[in-house]
């Protein structure tokens, strides 16, 4: 460690003292679909989430229902933002269809998706686990059970 390293470690060290700082916040997007009819209830929706603190930027796409906010926030306060409001919304839920194995499954389909886009589903849905029935004998006698000597 040098002379730089061991200054800067130890004004860290007085600065710090008895001050706690925030972690900052770090930029992101947060996808929300919220329902909304007509212009009033976009403009509405648009309002209140750009009154969040740290909120750089509202898009809204009608159309799709979707509305999206960039800036410092964080994804709950967006999503309690926007129920405030009176409209139904909820974390954005669909994704394109190539990010999908199989986009017309049934859980993965939905009529009221946008165009190009399925419902998110995961990866590890439950398939039927498929049983084997083992004759108990067969194990009796077999190499690998060591009672099996005792059976003789």
């Amino acid at each position: 460690m040098g002379v730089a390293g061991t200054l800067e470690y130890l004004s860290d060290l007085i600065s710090s003292s008895g001050h706690k700082y925030k972690k900052k916040k770090q930029l992101q997007t947060v996808e929300l679909k919220v329902r909304m009819d007509c212009d009033g209830c976009e403009l509405k929706v648009k309002k209140a989430l750009a009154s969040l603190s740290g909120v750089k930027s509202v898009n809204i796409n009608r159309k799709q229902q979707k509305v999206t906010v960039t800036g410092y926030v964080e994804t709950n306060k967006v999503l309690k933002k926007a129920k405030s409001t009176g409209k139904r919304a909820e974390i954005w839920p669909y994704v394109p269809y190539s990010l999908v194995a199989q986009p017309y499954a049934a859980p993965a389909y939905d009529k009221k998706a946008p165009p190009g886009y399925v419902r998110n589903v995961e990866n590890n849905v439950t398939t039927a686990a498929v049983t084997r029935y083992e004759d108990p004998y067969i194990s009796l006698f077999s190499d690998d059970n060591p009672n099996a000597c005792s059976v003789m």
